[in-house]
């Protein structure tokens, strides 16, 4: 269970109590009147009640000037909302959590019919929180989403923010491919989209479900330079699985061994056209080590490359072991005679793709380095 994204509903509740103290000063809405269908409040509501009036002489002042407006307020209102946001609020300055929880979970059980009832869980929600409590939080948000019709606060979505804060709250994969698909059918306008595929894509991988997955992964790629914060390369990541998936997947070798061993004998031939027919045929890079982690999908095409031009009258030699960084998903084998760059490092790469057991786990020739290594 993760902490989720304190920083976003801290703003939302902060312009949820703005629109509040503009509501109270500005509108005659919440003085005591008569209530128009009786109202009754439960008794642990009472000013009597020393739980509830808390705080300095003048905070419990105006508590107790809260809870009478609410027996003079009509049931369900608009007016009463106003004064149970307060409430809300008062409690939420004394960062008294264990209150407000208390307060509005009363308010619940007392109307549950309430038309608001949807905002009284989302603070509910938030008092956890800031409690830690995040299991129990994720709790809340979940309802709010499953069982109560959506309620707009200033032009802002209890059902959108809570399903923000469950997509970072939450790990079951199961539950994430919901609230990543609720995200995409229903407010694709006011979200990051790209960022909502690559997730659901994810949730679908770790459920196992990969044709799901790709699917995802292949509209994630329709909006390039998401933000997907951990994965700095999303977006090449992406490409690489789906074009796999689009691929003949006919040139990886079963270990790594078989694929070093094959390289050389075609370095002994002197035959770049045996050499070349070893390569990935999807998302095979050159680069040098300058660029990093930089990605240069499918430069090396064979329109664009041909090992002959830089082989010919050549012997290309090679190190008898594989350089020392190499390891159980990587390698890298130094090669030397080139012309132009004399010195090449080819670099392994053990395929990662459950979707197809055949190729999952094998070896490919992924790409060139260019120059002596650092």
């Amino acid at each position: 269970m993760r902490k989720g994204n304190k920083l976003n509903i801290f703003y939302l509740v902060l312009s949820i109590f703005l629109s509040a103290a503009i509501l109270v000063s500005c509108s005659d809405s919440i003085k005591p009147k008569p209530a128009q269908n009786g109202s009754s409040l439960p008794s642990q509501w009472s000013i009597r009640n020393p739980y509830y009036i808390i705080g300095t002489k003048e905070e419990k002042e105006t508590l107790k000037n809260f809870f009478t407006m609410l027996t003079f307020e009509e049931e369900n209102s608009q007016e009463q909302f106003t004064v149970i946001r307060e409430i809300a609020n008062t409690y939420i300055e004394q960062r008294e959590y264990g209150r407000l929880i208390n307060f509005l979970s009363a308010r619940i059980h007392h109307s549950p019919m309430d038309p608001y009832n949807a905002f009284y869980l989302f603070m509910i929600a938030y008092g956890y929180q800031q409690m830690n409590a995040y299991p129990i939080a994720a709790l809340y948000f979940d309802r709010i989403v499953k069982n109560y019709s959506d309620l707009s606060i200033m032009n802002r979505s209890i059902h959108l923010a809570s399903l923000n804060e469950l997509t970072t709250l939450v790990d079951d994969p199961q539950q994430l491919v919901w609230y990543h698909e609720e995200l995409i059918s229903r407010f694709p306008s006011q979200i990051d989209i790209g960022l909502s595929y690559f997730m659901l894509a994810r949730s679908y991988a770790a459920l196992g479900e990969w044709n799901s997955a790709i699917r995802a992964y292949s509209q994630f790629l329709s909006y390039p330079g998401s933000n997907i914060p951990g994965f700095p390369d999303a977006d090449n990541y992406a490409k690489r699985l789906v074009d796999l998936n689009n691929s003949s997947k006919d040139w990886s070798f079963e270990n790594l061994d078989s694929l070093v061993n094959a390289i050389k004998a075609a370095f002994d031939a002197g035959s770049s056209g045996r050499l070349w027919q070893y390569h990935a045929k999807t998302n095979f890079f050159t680069r040098t080590w300058e660029h990093g982690d930089a990605y240069d999908g499918g430069v090396a095409g064979h329109a664009v490359f041909s090992l002959a031009d830089f082989m010919r009258g050549r012997r290309i030699r090679y190190d008898n072991e594989l350089d020392v960084s190499s390891n159980a998903n990587e390698a890298y084998l130094r090669t030397w005679g080139w012309s132009n760059i004399p010195t090449w490092y080819l670099y392994f790469r053990k395929i990662y793709f459950p979707l197809d057991p055949e190729i999952h786990g094998r070896w490919e020739w992924a790409g060139i380095y260019y120059g002596e290594k650092f």
